[in-house]
């Protein structure tokens, strides 16, 4: 199901926030990479559960049969990333890329093994890595029940499709924190001029991380008075339980990155190592306590790893041709990020606790007082 929104919640660039020096996409989404699907199942139930599952397709077709080169780079490592292991030794992925909540990535990885197999052509498969990422949602959700259901985890695979992505409070986004404010799902997209190849490189993210927001340079956080350390700055003590919870730096960032440039394993997890500068740029503290993970694939077809058939040489866009790409990604992590809170809408969730979307006027004051939007 998905969630109304209360009000119209704008995307960056509706307020007039331009990241960077590259154009976005057709649809500024990780879907403008040319066959990159998303799909979500988000789950609310009562008033107690708020979670839910993304799917990241690289292409329509079996992956198993069909694999993309692959990548995963890690920030910090306190976070659960089921299959890491495999694609960085052999540098492909083979299962649709899926993001959840903390005690649910077991469950949903088992999902998709099962999801796997079930696929026409894979009858006599005997090894599936599924690659399932998480950010933890216990502020929200009843993370303990473990509500998510096999039948929740194959429709967000099965109604995965191109074109807009929403964002906000959906998916595995349903029940994160940002900064002390609704964090979600965040999408944002790059395409690089004619003359540096053309190639497109688009992100997704699941924000649920603390630090210090920064909108463009605008100290937003600092502004709004909700920023980690904000306690001990100003001389007070530790308020209550959720006032820390808000203003922890503690949380994680799953960041997927697709792109359609012709690179291998190496060079994809250069290009992840780089979604870390679009995340720093937000204010993320990048605490002990947070788990930062980028997941990197090309869907170019001539790298595709075809089962039953011999590798056949390809031609790599070369060193010298990744810097362009690294300028595209880390603008487009940005945005997607911003994209994520102003996207996201208040919510209430497990044991009574809300938090409250980013204030869109207040916000826009700071944007204007700072010059990151022009003035009325």
């Amino acid at each position: 199901m998905s969630i109304a929104q209360p009000e119209h919640r704008p995307r960056a660039r509706e307020l007039g926030i331009h990241v960077g020096v590259l154009p976005t996409g057709p649809e500024n989404a990780i879907t403008d990479v040319s066959g990159v699907r998303v799909g979500h199942t988000t789950i609310i139930r009562g008033d107690s559960v708020r979670t839910g599952v993304t799917a990241i397709l690289p292409h329509a077709d079996n992956l198993f049969r069909e694999k993309v080169p692959g990548a995963v780079f890690v920030g910090n490592a306190f976070g659960k990333l089921i299959g890491s292991t495999q694609v960085n030794e052999l540098g492909e992925i083979e299962t649709p890329i899926l993001l959840t909540s903390t005690l649910a990535t077991a469950r949903v990885a088992d999902d998709l093994i099962t999801y796997m197999l079930g696929l026409p052509g894979n009858e006599k498969v005997l090894s599936v890595n599924p690659l399932v990422g998480e950010t933890n949602d216990g502020y929200l959700n009843d993370i303990r029940s473990r509500s998510i259901t096999e039948q929740d985890v194959i429709s967000a695979i099965t109604n995965a499709k191109g074109g807009a992505v929403e964002e906000g409070c959906v998916g595995a986004g349903t029940g994160t924190v940002a900064f002390g404010f609704k964090g979600g799902i965040g999408t944002s997209s790059r395409k690089l001029p004619a003359a540096l190849g053309g190639y497109t490189v688009g992100v997704l993210v699941q924000t649920n991380f603390g630090g210090i927001l920064t909108i463009e340079g605008a100290p937003v956080g600092r502004e709004l008075g909700r920023y980690y350390l904000k306690d001990y700055v100003e001389g007070g003590q530790r308020g209550d339980a959720s006032i820390v919870r808000k203003e922890s730096p503690d949380g994680s960032i799953m960041i997927v990155v697709a792109t359609d440039a012709p690179i291998h394993h190496r060079n994809l997890n250069r290009l992840a190592a780089r979604a870390m500068m679009g995340l720093g740029r937000t204010g993320s503290s990048g605490s002990n306590g947070s788990g930062d993970f980028v997941i990197a694939f090309s869907t170019a077809p001539e790298l595709r790893i075809k089962a039953d058939q011999s590798a056949q040489p390809a031609v790599e866009l070369n060193n010298e041709g990744m810097s362009p790409l690294f300028e595209a990604v880390i603008e487009a992590t940005e945005e997607a990020i911003y994209n994520s809170l102003f996207r996201a809408c208040d919510m209430k969730g497990w044991q009574g606790h809300t938090i409250n979307a980013l204030p869109l006027k207040e916000t826009l004051e700071i944007l204007r007082k700072y010059s990151v939007v022009p003035q009325r």
